[in-house]
């Protein structure tokens, strides 16, 4: 047995030796609460920002190895205490927010998975011609691989099935919910009356809606469907552009093209993909 091979293996046999039912157990309660966690702020900008920060530390970290970078190493070795101050500070309210879940969170709705139906193109479009004719305002956003878990919290918790009617009701005015905005998830309706930020680069001549659609578009990768109650006028916002004055055909070939709506995606229960997801 070459010499690397029995070290490796007199390694593994000494750590199996030692091992014992009290590591088992330690390593599934560190492993559920990380895994608890993630699902707890899954949904929301703090694991974008996540993401992000551990990109870069890991790219640092490997560029400064790599190439033998002296004051890099040094930072990346001296910026951990800094970081442990840092994540709780630039993070509180996501962190605030996951402890409030944790008493209310129900299990089963987290591990459950949607499926986007084609329909549903046919149900946004159709909801927003009846709009349009009725000259009712509406702004419908639909979640895309950016949670907008921060802002379904702003407004009324639905968890509906999508219809023409169930739009309809919601913007119809006088409702309570008509002002703000229906949020989406596949092929669920989460949330209504949500607010959502304002784009202070939009054009003059755009209303309220439409400013929001373009600002929720700017902030992640969302798509936002805007009926105007005075053109009636309907337009589709995405990564900060909006296309303005779309016919159902139009409407529904954007919703096709970006979402991928025009073929019935499987099921899907991959929990790295849930975590992800921001």
């Amino acid at each position: 047995m070459p010499p690397v091979i029995e070290q490796i293996w007199d390694a593994a046999a000494g750590a199996l030796s030692s091992f014992r039912l009290g590591n088992l157990l330690d390593i599934l309660i560190i492993a559920f609460i990380f895994y608890w966690l993630l699902l707890l702020v899954r949904g929301t900008t703090a694991m974008a920002v996540l993401r992000g920060a551990i990109v870069l530390l890991v790219a640092a970290h490997i560029l400064g190895s790599l190439l033998q970078l002296t004051t890099l190493n040094w930072l990346l070795r001296n910026s951990l205490p800094a970081l442990l101050v840092a994540v709780p500070v630039l993070f509180q309210p996501e962190l605030r927010r996951a402890l409030e879940r944790i008493g209310r969170t129900n299990v089963p709705e987290l591990l459950r998975a949607h499926t986007a139906r084609p329909h549903i193109v046919d149900i946004l479009v159709a909801a927003c011609q009846r709009l349009s004719s009725r000259r009712v305002g509406a702004i419908i956003v639909i979640e895309r691989e950016t949670g907008l878990e921060d802002h379904a919290e702003t407004g009324v918790r639905l968890d509906a099935t999508p219809s023409v009617e169930l739009l309809l009701s919601i913007f119809q005015p006088g409702s309570p919910l008509h002002d703000g905005a229906v949020i989406m998830r596949e092929d669920r309706v989460i949330a209504a009356g949500c607010v959502l930020p304002i784009a202070e680069s939009a054009p003059p001549d755009l209303g309220t809606r439409h400013r929001a659609a373009i600002g929720i578009t700017e902030q992640t990768d969302a798509i936002a469907v805007v009926v105007s109650e005075e053109t009636r006028q309907v337009s589709l916002a995405h990564n900060g552009q909006i296309h303005r004055n779309l016919s159902p055909d139009q409407l529904r070939g954007w919703l096709v093209k970006l979402f991928g709506w025009g073929e019935i995606r499987p099921p899907i229960w991959k929990p790295a993909r849930r975590f992800l997801q921001t």
